[in-house]
């Protein structure tokens, strides 16, 4: 078990159930969601409209789940501003810059320019989110390591949660994606080596390729070959896909050992397509519905963070080192 600093406690705690149960909704999306509001021709989407698309999201659906995941650039200062984002709801705030740089397969990361994970706890945030492109195998591994150590680092001087998020990718050129058992082998070895470099919680890929394997006990025995490599809580992306597919992964990683989800398209990815008063029918009748289903459902399944984290002792005089000083 990890013993976390009083804010990384707190945090974590302003981002869950009661229980436990982490239950996030992920809207962090900048290009591609761009692209979804206008696939035709994607640079006419305009920063107010994709801001105004995050903060109508998060304004009708933000109150099921237990954290909204936002970004600096068009989401969190926007919907904190506006009053979109509820005040009971718990805030992570991505800190990298969207996409990657460097040969697809040796993909790099960054954080983005003129923000910080500093920034990011003075605004309020509960969590911090760092995804990176990541396979054990490519030569920028071990860059991502470091950038991910460094990360880490700022968030315990600042007393912030961090939840990693790595996304793996082929080192085949002709092969975009992870197929087989070489994806469950990514994934599981991915969390096996970054939840040691001082993250506190894991956003992990679905460990199979659904639509090759479709036992579902071979589903749950690779979600707890995952949990088993995990030393922090780990909780499920939706990675675009379906909604009632994702309710079945959902359940068996939490059955499995997972301790919530942080989920967004599958959810939320038809009002792209909508306007007017159809979108917000939309989110306020469907998009809603789904998240306060995924948050019932990880309450009622998922392991509860507190299994793997436990507070640090406190004495009668713990302020006067708090934070070295």
């Amino acid at each position: 078990m990890k013993t976390l600093s009083i804010g990384k406690m707190r945090g974590l705690r302003q981002c869950s159930t009661s229980r436990g149960a982490i239950a996030v909704l992920a809207l962090d999306h900048r290009n591609n969601l761009r692209r979804a509001l206008h696939s035709e021709a994607p640079e006419t989407t305009t920063d107010e409209e994709l801001s105004g698309v995050k903060q109508q999201i998060t304004r009708a659906v933000g109150p099921a789940s237990t954290a909204m995941l936002l970004d600096p650039e068009f989401g969190a200062a926007q919907c904190v501003a506006s009053g979109a984002l509820p005040g009971d709801v718990g805030l992570i705030l991505a800190v990298e810059a969207t996409g990657y740089t460097g040969d697809p397969t040796a993909r790099q990361s960054q954080v983005l320019p003129g923000w910080s994970v500093a920034k990011a706890k003075r605004m309020g945030a509960s969590a911090i989110k760092l995804l990176v492109y990541y396979h054990p195998d490519a030569p920028t591994a071990g860059e991502i390591e470091k950038l991910t150590r460094q990360v880490a680092a700022d968030c315990i001087e600042q007393d912030i949660a961090l939840f990693v998020e790595p996304l793996s990718y082929s080192l085949d050129p002709s092969q975009k994606k992870l197929v087989g058992g070489e994806r469950r082998r990514v994934v599981v070895e991915t969390a096996r080596r970054l939840t040691l470099l001082g993250c506190d919680a894991l956003k992990a890929e679905f460990p199979l390729d659904f639509n090759a394997e479709t036992d579902e006990r071979v589903w749950a025995e690779a979600c707890a070959e995952l949990s088993e490599a995990s030393t922090v809580p780990w909780v499920l992306l939706s990675a675009g896909v379906t909604y009632e597919t994702y309710l079945r992964q959902v359940a068996i990683a939490c059955l499995a050992g997972a301790s919530g989800v942080a989920v967004g398209r599958a959810v939320w990815k038809e009002a792209t397509s909508l306007a007017g008063e159809e979108r917000a029918a939309f989110l306020r009748d469907v998009a809603r519905e789904r998240m306060a289903r995924v948050t019932a459902l990880c309450d009622a399944l998922a392991r509860p963070w507190t299994e793997l984290h436990s507070p640090e002792p406190i004495s009668g005089e713990w302020y006067r080192t708090y934070g070295g000083t």
